[in-house]
């Protein structure tokens, strides 16, 4: 199942709701968020700097976490960025496919 991190800056209200609720209830509403797409939370972190938030989800395709990004985002709460991860055995095969047909642009 792919995994994906999810990098979070909370908006005014998110701070606020985190401030009124704590940040277990936060993670685990996020989990049950995830677990009902029929995927997994893996990590959740709190951190200091422009970012508020890091998750790492598996989850079952790029269209679920699409759907994730784009409910959460709706409501407000927070801005997100979702990165897809990879794992060495996927970069493996990506380095083993063999594109013929790219031609670099000449400079």
């Amino acid at each position: 199942m792919p995994k994906y991190l999810v990098i979070s800056s909370l908006t005014q209200e998110g701070i606020r709701g985190t401030l009124n609720e704590g940040g277990t209830a936060r993670r685990e509403a996020i989990r049950r968020a995830t677990e009902s797409l029929g995927g997994t939370l893996e990590a959740f972190y709190y951190a200091f700097g422009e970012s508020d938030l890091y998750s790492i989800v598996e989850l079952p395709d790029n269209a679920t976490a699409a759907a994730a990004s784009m409910t959460i985002g709706a409501a407000g709460v927070a801005r997100n960025t979702t990165v897809v991860l990879l794992t060495p055995e996927e970069m493996d095969e990506a380095r083993n496919k063999n594109l013929q047909a790219y031609v670099p642009p000449r400079t």
